[in-house]
C-alpha cells in the first residue's frame, strides 16, 4: 500500500493522460473505499428487493391454490410466467445495458419490477395474475444481469471476489427475507401483503438507483473518457491511499486501450459472444447457469406446496420449512465471500455440484417418503448449489470485455431464466404422474451436467477484467 503520490510517481506521469489506458490503471489503483460501499449497497437494495419479488409468489401459492382451486399444472405454469418475463426482461434490458449505460437500464428495471408488484396485490384471478407476473418478471430478469455488470466494472483485480460476494449475498438475504415475512404474515394479513411489500420498498429505491454515476468501464468502452475522468476522480477522492497494480494489470493497459475509441474490428456487438476466443466460454457459461437454476429455483418455488400438499403439513410449518433453504444459502455464500478468491470460482462450482447433487441423489433413491430427510437433505443440497448461482453472477461478468458484458451475462441469465420457467414445469408433471422420488433423481442428473460444465471454466481470481477478456 502507497500513498498517492508515491503512486502518481511510478506510473511515470501515465495518470496525467486521459486516455483509456491511464483511467483503467488509476482505477485499479484505488483500493475499495465508502464509495464503493456506498454503490454496493445502493445496487444490493435493488437486487434484495429484486430476489423478494422473485420469491414472494411461493410464499403466497399455499394460499391461492384453496383460494382459487389452483391444479399443479397450473401452478408449473403460474411460476413459469413470471420466469418467461424474466427472459425477455435479462435480453433486452442486458442489450439497453450496453447500449445506453448500465445505470439507466437499472433504473428501468426496478421501476417496473416495483409497479407490476403492487399491481399482483389487486388480482383477483389466475390469468390477471399470470399476466402480472410476466410483465413484472421482465423488470426482475433485467436489474440483475446489468446490476452484475456494474458491480464488477467498478470492482479491481485484487479482492474483487470478496467485494462481488458481499453484494451477491443481498440477493439470497432478499429469498430469506421473502421466506420469513412470508411465513410470518401471510397467515396473518393475507397474501397480498408480499407483492405490497415489494412495490413500495421497490419504487422508493428507484430514486436512489438513478442518481448514482455511471460506471466509468462502459463510459471508456463509449469513448467518452471526461465523463469517465469525472467518476473516477470521485472514487479517487474517497480515500487517500492507492495500492499498485500488479504486473499482469499493467500488462492489460494496451488491451484497455484497444477497446477505447472507435475501434470498429472489436465492435461486432452480441456476435463477438460466438466469436473464436469467446465461443466455449460462452457455452460452458450457458450451460452453467441452466443447470443450476433448474435445480435451485425448482426448489425454492415448489418446497413450500411439497411440504403442504405432498408431506400435508400445515400452511405455517410448510412456510417455515421451505423458508430455510434461504438460510442455508446465505450461510454458504457468507463461507464463499471470504474464500472465493482463495478456492477459485471452478473449484467451488465443481464441489457445488459434486456435493449438492449427491445429497439429492440420495434423497430421490432412499430418502424422500420420509419429511425430515427432505427437509434436512433438501435444504442443504440448495444451500450448496444456490451458492454457485452467485458464484456465477461473479464470474459471468468476469470473462466477458466492457463492449459485451452487459449483453453477454443478460443473454446467459437468459438461460436462467428458460431453465426456471422449465424446471418448475416438468416438477409439476413429475410430482402429478411418476411421485415424489422422480423430481429428486431428475436434479441428481441435472448436477451431473453442472459439474462436467464446471470443468471447462477458466480462472479468473486475481486478473483484471482486461487481462481476462481483451
Amino acid at each position: 500500500m502507497q500513498d498517492s503520490a508515491t503512486v502518481g510517481a511510478g506510473q511515470g506521469g501515465a495518470a496525467g493522460k486521459l486516455t483509456a489506458a491511464a483511467l483503467v490503471f488509476r482505477l485499479e489503483s484505488v483500493p475499495f473505499s465508502r464509495w464503493h460501499s456506498k454503490a454496493r449497497i445502493l445496487i444490493g437494495s435493488a437486487t434484495f428487493f429484486d430476489a423478494f419479488d422473485a420469491l414472494a409468489l411461493a410464499f403466497v401459492l399455499p394460499v391461492l391454490i384453496g383460494l382459487w382451486k389452483i391444479t399443479p399444472v397450473q401452478i408449473g405454469f403460474l411460476i413459469a410466467s413470471s420466469y418467461i418475463g424474466q427472459l425477455v426482461g435479462a435480453l433486452v434490458f442486458g442489450w439497453l445495458g450496453g447500449k445506453y449505460g448500465r445505470i439507466k437500464s437499472i433504473t428501468g428495471a426496478v421501476a417496473i419490477m416495483s409497479v407490476m408488484s403492487l399491481a399482483c396485490a389487486w388480482c383477483g384471478n389466475l390469468n390477471a395474475l399470470l399476466a402480472c407476473r410476466f410483465i413484472q418478471g421482465i423488470g426482475i430478469g433485467g436489474e440483475m444481469p446489468v446490476a452484475a455488470a456494474y458491480i464488477s466494472e467498478l470492482s479491481k483485480a485484487q479482492g474483487r471476489g470478496k467485494y462481488f460476494m458481499l453484494y451477491e449475498m443481498l440477493f439470497p438475504v432478499g429469498l430469506m427475507a421473502s421466506g420469513q415475512v412470508g411465513a410470518w404474515l401471510v397467515p396473518q394479513i393475507g397474501w397480498t401483503i408480499m407483492f405490497l411489500i415489494g412495490g413500495v420498498a421497490g419504487c422508493l429505491i428507484t430514486f436512489f438507483i438513478v442518481r448514482l454515476p455511471e460506471s466509468p468501464r462502459w463510459l471508456i468502452s463509449k469513448g467518452r473518457l471526461k465523463e469517465a475522468d469525472q467518476v473516477v476522480q470521485q472514487i479517487e477522492a474517497s480515500t487517500a491511499k492507492r495500492v499498485v497494480p500488479t504486473v499482469a494489470t499493467q500488462g492489460a493497459l494496451d488491451a484497455a486501450a484497444a477497446f477505447a475509441v472507435g475501434n470498429a474490428k472489436q465492435r461486432q456487438g452480441w456476435r463477438e459472444l460466438f466469436s473464436g476466443f469467446y465461443r466455449s466460454r460462452t457455452l460452458v457459461v450457458w450451460v452453467l447457469w441452466a443447470a443450476t437454476y433448474f435445480v435451485s429455483n425448482s426448489l425454492n418455488n415448489w418446497l413450500p406446496t411439497l411440504y403442504k400438499t405432498v408431506y400435508h403439513l400445515n400452511l405455517q410449518d410448510s412456510l417455515r420449512a421451505a423458508s430455510m433453504t434461504n438460510v442455508a444459502q446465505v450461510l454458504m455464500l457468507l463461507l464463499c465471500a471470504f474464500c472465493i478468491d482463495r478456492i477459485g470460482r471452478r473449484n467451488w462450482v465443481a464441489a457445488s455440484f459434486v456435493i449438492g447433487g449427491s445429497l439429492l441423489g440420495l434423497l430421490g433413491f432412499m430418502g424422500a417418503g420420509n419429511v425430515t430427510s427432505v427437509m434436512i437433505l433438501a435444504t442443504i443440497s440448495y444451500g450448496v448449489i444456490g451458492s454457485t448461482a452467485a458464484v456465477l453472477y461473479l464470474y459471468t461478468p468476469e470473462i466477458y470485455p466492457t463492449r459485451v458484458r452487459a449483453i453477454g451475462t443478460g443473454i446467459a441469465t437468459s438461460w436462467l431464466r428458460l431453465a426456471s420457467a422449465v424446471g418448475p414445469a416438468i416438477v409439476g408433471m413429475l410430482v402429478r404422474d411418476e411421485g415424489i422420488d422422480s423430481v429428486f433423481i431428475m436434479f441428481a442428473g441435472v448436477s451431473v451436467v453442472g459439474a462436467l460444465a464446471s470443468c471447462l471454466m477458466i480462472e479468473t481470481r486475481q486478473r483484471s477484467l482486461e487481462e481476462i477478456a481483451p
